[in-house]
């Protein structure tokens, strides 16, 4: 059996902290207030920055934690809702600026489940055997379709990327054990952007909504979704991999609410400090908060050779997912 082993992380975090007491100054809203809904006190925002110059920093990071050049990668994903345009993809753009070979060069839109899935993507590639080095990337510049008059949204996001390296590898119990992703297309209007919030010349009678751009989220929904739909996702990861849940070292959500993160910790009966957590100081970096989890613990020394790892993200369209990760 060939899995997917984890073999290098990387991250490109903006310089400008944007915290609680700014959007004091431009919305109706307090660091009391934040802190207490969100567990989020900052994020970081990357000013005059485009969303593949984030994703270039993370890649080159993880291709130097993992110790190979970009020329050995089979495949690079990209995962972003933030592109820099709507063609050509940031993939391909990637692919460029790391002077890899001619390869397959793909953008995953999973909104917050976007590295879960891009992730299940490279997997399956690895085990087929049609790629042996798979670059993911996630990479979000989200303060551009946030609208700034809006508390409800703006006060949860920011912006950041991270980069995954995965590799083929026959060692047994290394790697990926197990993914599962899925959709909710019900919950569409939970939250969601319009693509093109642009004049149709052939519907000159529908008017143009000028916030069509932003981010709109009904969170008491989004929360509700959640809590059903997180425990699903992992509990299939783990039946998959035939593993228990007493067997988990740390459990690696997406941040995107304190509260969930302490159902998740509730359900599985694991000690607090086993779910990581960093949205105090990121807030909701959609599908970029996952790695750039990863790629705190490892820098941190937390990740070691033997450890059980879950992954789990949950967001629009509705989407969720979780993969067994074994070091």
């Amino acid at each position: 059996m060939i899995n997917s082993q984890l073999i290098g992380t990387g991250s490109c975090i903006p310089d400008f902290v944007l915290t609680n007491a700014m959007l004091e100054q431009m919305v109706d809203t307090s660091d009391e207030w934040i802190v207490q809904r969100t567990g989020v006190r900052e994020r970081r925002i990357a000013k005059n920055t485009h969303t593949w110059e984030l994703a270039l920093g993370a890649a080159q990071e993880a291709l130097a934690d993992a110790g190979i050049p970009a020329d050995e990668l089979d495949l690079i994903l990209v995962s972003t809702c933030t592109p820099d345009n709507n063609t050509p993809n940031t993939a391909s753009i990637l692919q460029d600026k790391l002077s890899a070979r001619q390869i397959g060069a793909l953008d995953i839109n999973n909104a917050c489940t976007g590295f879960i899935s891009a992730t299940d993507v490279a997997d399956s590639y690895i085990k087929s055997g049609k790629a042996k080095t798979v670059l993911v990337v996630a990479a979000e510049t989200l303060h551009r379709i946030i609208d700034y008059t809006d508390r409800s949204t703006c006060i949860l996001f920011g912006d950041g990327a991270a980069a995954a390296v995965y590799r083929a590898t026959d060692r047994e119990g290394i790697g990926i054990q197990s993914t599962f992703i899925a959709a909710d297309g019900a919950g569409a209007d939970y939250l969601h952007m319009q693509a093109l919030p642009i004049e149709d010349p052939f519907a000159s009678d529908r008017p143009v909504d000028p916030k069509a751009r932003f981010l709109k989220m009904q969170g008491a929904a989004v929360v509700r979704f959640t809590a059903r739909a997180v425990p699903l996702a992992i509990d299939t990861a783990l039946q998959r991999a035939g593993v228990a849940a007493e067997e988990i070292d740390w459990v690696v959500p997406h941040q995107a609410n304190l509260r969930i993160l302490d159902v998740i910790a509730k359900r599985y009966h694991l000690p607090r400090e086993k779910v990581y957590v960093n949205m105090e100081y990121f807030g909701n970096t959609s599908s970029a908060s996952v790695p750039i989890c990863l790629d705190e613990m490892r820098k941190k020394g937390l990740l070691c050779e033997g450890q059980t790892i879950v992954c789990t993200g949950f967001g629009a369209g509705l989407t969720y997912g979780a993969f067994v990760l074994k070091l």
